[in-house]
Protein backbone atom coordinates (compact mmCIF):
# COMPACT_ATOMS: atom_id res chain seq x y z
CA UNK A 1 0.00 0.00 0.00
CA UNK A 2 1.59 3.56 -0.85
CA UNK A 3 -0.22 5.24 2.00
CA UNK A 4 3.21 5.28 4.33
CA UNK A 5 3.51 8.65 6.16
CA UNK A 6 0.36 10.06 4.24
CA UNK A 7 -2.34 12.20 6.11
CA UNK A 8 -5.79 10.11 6.48
CA UNK A 9 -8.02 13.70 6.33
CA UNK A 10 -10.95 13.06 3.76
CA UNK A 11 -12.30 10.30 1.41
CA UNK A 12 -11.93 12.37 -1.37
CA UNK A 13 -8.21 12.20 -1.04
CA UNK A 14 -8.49 8.32 -1.50
CA UNK A 15 -8.40 6.05 -4.30
CA UNK A 16 -10.88 3.22 -4.66
CA UNK A 17 -8.11 0.83 -4.50
CA UNK A 18 -6.44 2.71 -1.72
CA UNK A 19 -10.17 2.04 0.33
CA UNK A 20 -10.64 -1.10 -1.12
CA UNK A 21 -6.80 -2.03 0.46
CA UNK A 22 -8.12 -0.44 4.02
CA UNK A 23 -10.74 -2.76 3.90
CA UNK A 24 -8.70 -5.42 3.69
CA UNK A 25 -6.21 -4.91 5.80
CA UNK A 26 -8.59 -3.99 8.44
CA UNK A 27 -10.36 -7.61 8.06
CA UNK A 28 -7.03 -9.24 7.85
CA UNK A 29 -6.01 -7.42 11.46
CA UNK A 30 -9.73 -8.60 12.77
CA UNK A 31 -9.24 -11.74 11.71
CA UNK A 32 -5.52 -12.03 13.46
CA UNK A 33 -7.06 -10.28 16.95
CA UNK A 34 -9.82 -13.00 17.15
CA UNK A 35 -7.27 -15.44 16.70
CA UNK A 36 -5.16 -14.13 19.13
CA UNK A 37 -2.29 -13.51 16.75
CA UNK A 38 0.00 -10.63 17.94
CA UNK A 39 0.67 -7.99 15.45
CA UNK A 40 2.33 -5.43 17.69
CA UNK A 41 4.20 -3.83 14.73
CA UNK A 42 4.55 -0.64 16.09
CA UNK A 43 6.19 -0.81 19.25
CA UNK A 44 8.24 1.71 20.63
CA UNK A 45 5.96 4.15 18.51
CA UNK A 46 3.64 6.85 20.45
CA UNK A 47 0.28 8.91 18.67
CA UNK A 48 -1.05 11.42 20.30
CA UNK A 49 -5.47 12.00 20.71
CA UNK A 50 -6.66 15.31 20.62
CA UNK A 51 -10.17 15.52 21.04
CA UNK A 52 -12.47 18.92 20.79
CA UNK A 53 -15.06 16.77 20.68
CA UNK A 54 -15.69 13.69 23.15
CA UNK A 55 -16.45 10.30 21.94
CA UNK A 56 -16.48 7.04 23.45
CA UNK A 57 -15.81 4.36 20.21
CA UNK A 58 -13.70 6.58 17.92
CA UNK A 59 -11.02 7.20 21.68
CA UNK A 60 -11.94 3.81 23.10
CA UNK A 61 -11.03 2.73 19.06
CA UNK A 62 -7.47 4.23 18.89
CA UNK A 63 -6.82 3.63 22.02
CA UNK A 64 -7.37 -0.43 21.81
CA UNK A 65 -5.61 -0.12 18.28
CA UNK A 66 -2.99 1.57 19.58
CA UNK A 67 -2.32 -1.01 22.17
CA UNK A 68 -2.77 -4.08 19.95
CA UNK A 69 0.17 -2.31 17.31
CA UNK A 70 2.52 -1.73 21.09
CA UNK A 71 2.08 1.56 20.47
CA UNK A 72 1.96 4.55 23.47
CA UNK A 73 -1.21 6.69 23.43
CA UNK A 74 -1.55 9.80 25.02
CA UNK A 75 -5.31 11.63 25.18
CA UNK A 76 -5.59 15.13 25.40
CA UNK A 77 -9.48 15.87 26.14
CA UNK A 78 -11.00 19.06 25.51
CA UNK A 79 -9.43 20.95 28.68
CA UNK A 80 -6.31 19.18 28.25
CA UNK A 81 -4.78 20.57 24.99
CA UNK A 82 -3.97 24.66 24.39
CA UNK A 83 -4.89 23.81 20.82
CA UNK A 84 -6.25 27.49 19.05
CA UNK A 85 -6.69 28.56 22.83
CA UNK A 86 -2.69 29.83 24.35
CA UNK A 87 -1.18 28.07 21.19
CA UNK A 88 -1.65 28.28 17.86
CA UNK A 89 -2.85 25.32 15.41
CA UNK A 90 0.85 25.52 13.60
CA UNK A 91 2.32 25.86 16.70
CA UNK A 92 0.72 22.44 18.63
CA UNK A 93 0.96 20.68 15.32
CA UNK A 94 5.08 21.46 15.34
CA UNK A 95 5.49 20.61 19.19
CA UNK A 96 3.55 17.29 19.11
CA UNK A 97 5.45 16.16 15.64
CA UNK A 98 7.89 16.30 17.54
CA UNK A 99 7.50 14.12 20.41
CA UNK A 100 4.91 11.51 18.63
CA UNK A 101 4.86 9.38 15.27
CA UNK A 102 1.21 10.30 14.41
CA UNK A 103 -0.96 12.41 15.74
CA UNK A 104 -5.77 11.88 15.99
CA UNK A 105 -7.59 14.84 15.64
CA UNK A 106 -11.63 15.06 16.48
CA UNK A 107 -13.38 18.26 16.50
CA UNK A 108 -14.80 21.40 14.39
CA UNK A 109 -13.54 22.66 11.33
CA UNK A 110 -11.92 20.70 8.50
CA UNK A 111 -9.36 23.52 8.23
CA UNK A 112 -7.77 22.98 11.84
CA UNK A 113 -7.07 19.01 10.89
CA UNK A 114 -5.89 20.64 7.45
CA UNK A 115 -3.42 22.97 9.51
CA UNK A 116 -2.42 20.36 12.00
CA UNK A 117 -1.36 17.92 8.88
CA UNK A 118 0.33 20.71 7.23
CA UNK A 119 2.91 21.60 9.88
CA UNK A 120 3.07 17.98 12.20
CA UNK A 121 5.58 16.43 9.81
CA UNK A 122 3.98 12.90 10.88
CA UNK A 123 0.75 11.55 9.40
CA UNK A 124 -2.44 12.72 11.02
CA UNK A 125 -6.05 11.13 11.44
CA UNK A 126 -9.21 13.17 10.99
CA UNK A 127 -11.30 11.53 14.00
CA UNK A 128 -14.30 13.82 13.08
CA UNK A 129 -14.89 17.16 11.41
CA UNK A 130 -17.83 18.97 10.71
CA UNK A 131 -17.39 18.18 7.24
CA UNK A 132 -15.60 14.82 7.42
CA UNK A 133 -15.50 11.57 8.83
CA UNK A 134 -12.95 9.01 7.31
CA UNK A 135 -12.34 6.47 10.02
CA UNK A 136 -15.75 5.94 10.17
CA UNK A 137 -16.41 5.05 6.19
CA UNK A 138 -13.69 2.18 6.45
CA UNK A 139 -15.42 0.41 9.34
CA UNK A 140 -18.82 1.14 7.27
CA UNK A 141 -17.15 -0.51 4.24
CA UNK A 142 -15.94 -3.02 6.10
CA UNK A 143 -19.18 -3.72 7.92
CA UNK A 144 -21.70 -3.62 4.76
CA UNK A 145 -18.61 -6.34 2.82
CA UNK A 146 -18.94 -8.59 6.02
CA UNK A 147 -22.71 -8.88 5.62
CA UNK A 148 -23.77 -8.21 1.75
CA UNK A 149 -20.17 -10.05 1.01
CA UNK A 150 -19.49 -7.39 -1.98
CA UNK A 151 -19.73 -3.67 -1.96
CA UNK A 152 -19.98 -2.60 -5.83
CA UNK A 153 -23.46 -2.74 -7.08
CA UNK A 154 -25.37 -2.52 -3.86
CA UNK A 155 -28.00 0.11 -3.35
CA UNK A 156 -27.05 2.06 -0.30
CA UNK A 157 -29.49 4.92 1.47
CA UNK A 158 -28.84 7.43 4.04
CA UNK A 159 -31.64 9.20 5.90
CA UNK A 160 -31.74 12.51 7.48
CA UNK A 161 -29.60 15.28 8.03
CA UNK A 162 -27.04 14.75 4.54
CA UNK A 163 -25.24 18.10 4.67
CA UNK A 164 -22.50 17.35 7.10
CA UNK A 165 -19.75 14.56 7.68
CA UNK A 166 -21.38 11.62 7.44
CA UNK A 167 -23.61 12.71 4.88
CA UNK A 168 -20.78 13.41 3.13
CA UNK A 169 -18.42 10.88 3.49
CA UNK A 170 -20.96 8.41 3.05
CA UNK A 171 -21.78 9.87 -0.14
CA UNK A 172 -18.29 10.41 -1.47
CA UNK A 173 -17.26 6.65 -0.25
CA UNK A 174 -20.02 4.72 -1.83
CA UNK A 175 -19.23 6.67 -5.37
CA UNK A 176 -15.96 6.07 -5.66
CA UNK A 177 -16.93 2.25 -4.81
CA UNK A 178 -19.40 1.44 -7.29
CA UNK A 179 -22.13 1.63 -4.97
CA UNK A 180 -25.41 3.48 -5.62
CA UNK A 181 -25.92 6.12 -2.98
CA UNK A 182 -29.29 8.02 -2.31
CA UNK A 183 -29.86 10.41 0.03
CA UNK A 184 -33.38 10.41 1.27
CA UNK A 185 -34.03 13.93 2.94
CA UNK A 186 -36.37 16.87 2.96
CA UNK A 187 -34.66 19.24 0.26
CA UNK A 188 -32.66 21.55 2.57
CA UNK A 189 -30.79 18.88 3.93
CA UNK A 190 -29.51 17.95 0.62
CA UNK A 191 -25.73 17.83 0.68
CA UNK A 192 -23.66 20.93 -1.20
CA UNK A 193 -24.08 21.05 -5.03
CA UNK A 194 -20.96 21.34 -5.47
CA UNK A 195 -19.90 17.75 -3.55
CA UNK A 196 -23.14 16.38 -5.16
CA UNK A 197 -21.31 16.66 -8.40
CA UNK A 198 -17.50 14.98 -7.58
CA UNK A 199 -19.68 12.53 -6.09
CA UNK A 200 -21.65 12.18 -9.57
CA UNK A 201 -18.31 12.09 -11.13
CA UNK A 202 -16.79 9.61 -9.37
CA UNK A 203 -20.15 7.45 -9.58
CA UNK A 204 -20.29 7.55 -13.29
CA UNK A 205 -16.70 6.34 -13.45
CA UNK A 206 -17.42 3.37 -11.00
CA UNK A 207 -20.56 2.55 -12.72
CA UNK A 208 -22.94 3.64 -10.07
CA UNK A 209 -25.53 6.29 -9.10
CA UNK A 210 -25.87 9.46 -7.09
CA UNK A 211 -29.81 10.32 -5.80
CA UNK A 212 -31.36 13.09 -4.10
CA UNK A 213 -35.13 12.57 -3.30
CA UNK A 214 -37.33 13.20 -1.08
CA UNK A 215 -39.86 10.42 -1.49
CA UNK A 216 -39.30 7.77 1.37
CA UNK A 217 -40.64 5.16 -0.30
CA UNK A 218 -38.82 6.12 -3.57
CA UNK A 219 -35.45 6.34 -1.76
CA UNK A 220 -35.38 2.76 -0.22
CA UNK A 221 -37.06 0.90 -2.26
CA UNK A 222 -34.85 -2.30 -3.10
CA UNK A 223 -32.05 -0.57 -0.52
CA UNK A 224 -29.53 -3.26 0.85
CA UNK A 225 -28.63 -0.61 3.53
CA UNK A 226 -30.29 2.27 5.27
CA UNK A 227 -28.39 4.02 7.61
CA UNK A 228 -28.94 7.25 9.48
CA UNK A 229 -27.54 9.45 12.23
CA UNK A 230 -28.28 12.02 15.01
CA UNK A 231 -30.22 15.17 13.83
CA UNK A 232 -28.84 17.48 16.01
CA UNK A 233 -25.00 17.11 16.00
CA UNK A 234 -22.87 17.83 18.84
CA UNK A 235 -21.61 21.53 19.44
CA UNK A 236 -25.05 22.94 17.83
CA UNK A 237 -27.20 24.82 19.75
CA UNK A 238 -30.30 23.03 21.13
CA UNK A 239 -32.60 25.48 19.40
CA UNK A 240 -32.58 23.66 16.38
CA UNK A 241 -34.05 20.39 17.73
CA UNK A 242 -37.59 21.85 17.21
CA UNK A 243 -36.55 22.80 13.42
CA UNK A 244 -35.12 19.49 12.94
CA UNK A 245 -37.23 17.23 14.76
CA UNK A 246 -40.84 19.06 12.43
CA UNK A 247 -38.58 18.72 9.18
CA UNK A 248 -36.44 15.04 9.50
CA UNK A 249 -39.51 13.24 11.24
CA UNK A 250 -40.47 12.28 7.78
CA UNK A 251 -37.41 10.68 7.49
CA UNK A 252 -37.40 7.89 10.87
CA UNK A 253 -36.07 4.87 10.03
CA UNK A 254 -39.23 2.59 10.64
CA UNK A 255 -40.98 -0.67 9.86
CA UNK A 256 -42.52 1.31 7.13
CA UNK A 257 -39.05 2.58 6.02
CA UNK A 258 -37.70 -0.71 6.23
CA UNK A 259 -40.22 -2.31 4.22
CA UNK A 260 -39.55 -0.81 1.05
CA UNK A 261 -35.91 -2.17 1.10
CA UNK A 262 -34.75 -5.84 0.11
CA UNK A 263 -36.23 -8.22 2.79
CA UNK A 264 -32.21 -8.86 3.84
CA UNK A 265 -31.53 -5.11 3.56
CA UNK A 266 -28.82 -4.38 6.98
CA UNK A 267 -29.92 -1.37 8.93
CA UNK A 268 -27.00 1.22 10.06
CA UNK A 269 -26.15 3.73 12.33
CA UNK A 270 -22.83 5.37 13.75
CA UNK A 271 -24.14 6.09 17.33
CA UNK A 272 -25.01 7.10 19.25
CA UNK A 273 -28.43 6.47 18.81
CA UNK A 274 -31.72 8.14 20.27
CA UNK A 275 -34.11 5.08 19.90
CA UNK A 276 -35.25 5.00 23.58
CA UNK A 277 -35.44 7.19 26.40
CA UNK A 278 -32.49 5.22 28.48
CA UNK A 279 -30.09 8.45 27.57
CA UNK A 280 -29.98 11.98 29.14
CA UNK A 281 -30.78 13.48 25.92
CA UNK A 282 -33.58 11.01 24.97
CA UNK A 283 -35.51 12.16 28.37
CA UNK A 284 -34.81 15.96 27.64
CA UNK A 285 -36.27 15.27 24.33
CA UNK A 286 -39.56 13.40 25.54
CA UNK A 287 -40.42 16.31 28.19
CA UNK A 288 -40.01 18.77 25.84
CA UNK A 289 -41.62 17.34 22.80
CA UNK A 290 -43.03 13.76 23.58
CA UNK A 291 -41.34 12.01 20.97
CA UNK A 292 -39.88 8.42 22.81
CA UNK A 293 -37.50 7.55 19.79
CA UNK A 294 -35.51 9.71 17.09
CA UNK A 295 -34.09 9.02 14.00
CA UNK A 296 -34.55 5.39 14.28
CA UNK A 297 -37.55 3.14 16.04
CA UNK A 298 -36.50 1.01 18.92
CA UNK A 299 -37.57 -1.57 16.68
CA UNK A 300 -35.87 -1.08 13.55
CA UNK A 301 -32.70 -0.35 16.43
CA UNK A 302 -33.05 -3.60 18.33
CA UNK A 303 -34.27 -5.88 14.97
CA UNK A 304 -32.45 -8.83 13.24
CA UNK A 305 -31.51 -6.44 10.19
CA UNK A 306 -29.68 -4.44 12.66
CA UNK A 307 -26.10 -4.01 12.65
CA UNK A 308 -25.34 -1.24 14.53
CA UNK A 309 -22.98 -3.07 17.05
CA UNK A 310 -20.97 -5.04 14.25
CA UNK A 311 -20.28 -1.49 12.77
CA UNK A 312 -19.37 -0.14 16.40
CA UNK A 313 -16.74 -2.69 16.84
CA UNK A 314 -15.15 -2.54 13.27
CA UNK A 315 -14.18 1.03 14.26
CA UNK A 316 -11.04 -0.51 16.17
CA UNK A 317 -10.11 -3.12 13.47
CA UNK A 318 -10.29 0.02 10.50
CA UNK A 319 -8.56 2.68 12.60
CA UNK A 320 -5.69 -0.19 13.38
CA UNK A 321 -5.67 -1.11 9.50
CA UNK A 322 -5.78 3.16 8.80
CA UNK A 323 -2.57 3.62 11.73
CA UNK A 324 -0.90 0.46 10.52
CA UNK A 325 -0.96 1.51 6.95
CA UNK A 326 -0.02 5.46 6.90
CA UNK A 327 2.83 4.03 9.61
CA UNK A 328 4.48 0.65 8.97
Amino acid sequence: MSLKGKNFLRMMDLSADEILELIDLSAELKDKKKKGVSHKVLEGKNIALIFEKTSTRTRCAFEVAASDLGMGCTYLDPSGSQIGKKESIKDTARVLGRMFDGIEYRGFEQTIVKELAEYAGVPVWNGLTNESHPTQMIADMLTIKEHKGKLKGLKFVYMGDARYNMGNSLMVTCAKLGIDFVACTNKDYFPEPWLVEYARECAAEAGSTVTLTESVEKGCKDADVIYTDVWVSMGEPEEVWSERIKELSPYQVNKKAMSYAKEDAIFMHCLPAFHDLDTGIGKQIYAKFGLEEMEVTDEVFEGPQSVVFDEAENRMHSIKAIMYATLV
